[in-house]
């Protein structure tokens, strides 16, 4: 009994101090070197950088940035400033001038790679991590962005266009809550034990990148083009695989995001453009051979 009298001492305690680390933090400042308002989940503060300025097609698909193509960049605040982790969506020949400018300024790049196959133009996604100053941070961030045509104007805030599928359906056999976003619908599905990198707890993990990933896009006639990742420990990786590929979706890239995550992780990629319902169904296969939570 004193033990779990402790244990939450600890984490009220832990709570209280990540709270006061936030309140410490002048966002405003952040916000101005990143050129736009976050989006506050928590104590995250998240920044999208979609490419907007790219007309990507995969498959005869037009992509929404919101299904592939929507960079971000989130600041956790964490004892000395924040924890920044990133994903930044280049073509080809932006890789390397943005990846200089990042490691000039201090950030570390954790991975580079592609997440879906036969994209024109290819895309490629760079991961990014840091700790420290977020205003600085964020300074850098924006400056390597200019080393590529990614949009530094925010987009025009607007309401989403409908969603032209069976969402209730779709949640029903998800077993999450899905949302609107640009015309995706999307889903962020948590892992059911807690993730950790460098000795500190990331949560929540939708905004930080670690939740199972799932979008829906409609392309007519109760079909979508469906395209996210799953976060797998080891032994979970092959099962998932299997379950996909019985279903007709493609296994698209598998790969680490992060370099001292705890538990070690793998990163699934899919794509498939078939009937919604029938894609949910296969989905949902895959997120029950995986250690997630689902409703």
């Amino acid at each position: 009994m004193r033990i779990l009298k402790w244990l939450a001492a600890s984490l009220v305690a832990v709570s209280l101090s990540t709270a006061a680390r936030s309140q410490d933090i002048d966002w405003q400042k952040v916000d101005d070197a990143m050129g736009r308002k976050a989006t506050v989940t928590g104590d995250v503060h998240r920044y999208g950088f979609p490419r907007t300025d790219l007309s990507v097609t995969l498959d005869g698909v037009a992509i929404k940035p919101a299904l592939a193509l929507g960079g971000w960049v989130a600041f956790k605040p964490a004892h000395g400033g924040v924890m920044a982790m990133g994903d930044l969506v280049l073509l080809e020949t932006e890789i390397n001038p943005v990846m200089l400018k990042l490691i000039e300024g201090g950030l570390e790049i954790t991975a580079v790679h592609n997440h879906v196959l036969r994209a024109s133009p290819a895309t490629f996604y760079m991961h990014v991590g840091g700790h420290g100053d977020p205003a600085k941070m964020a300074a850098v961030i924006r400056d390597a962005l200019l080393a590529s045509k990614t949009p530094l104007t925010a987009p025009a805030a607007g309401s989403p266009p409908p969603i032209d599928l069976d969402t209730a359906q779709l949640d029903q056999i998800i077993g999450a809550t899905g949302q609107n976003n640009g015309g995706v619908y999307q889903f962020a599905v948590p892992r059911r034990d807690p993730i950790s990198e460098g000795g500190m707890q990331i949560a929540p993990v939708g905004p930080m990148g670690v939740a199972q990933a799932i979008g829906f896009q409609p392309t007519g006639s109760g079909k979508a083009a469906i395209t996210g990742d799953f976060v797998l420990t080891a032994n979970e990786v092959n099962p998932v695989i299997r379950a996909l590929r019985s279903n007709g979706i493609e296994v698209t890239a598998l790969h680490s995001h992060m370099l001292d995550e705890q538990p070690r992780l793998f990163f699934c990629h899919f794509w498939a453009n078939d009937d919604a319902i029938k894609l949910a169904r296969g989905l949902r296969a895959a997120l029950d051979k995986a250690a997630v939570a689902l409703n």
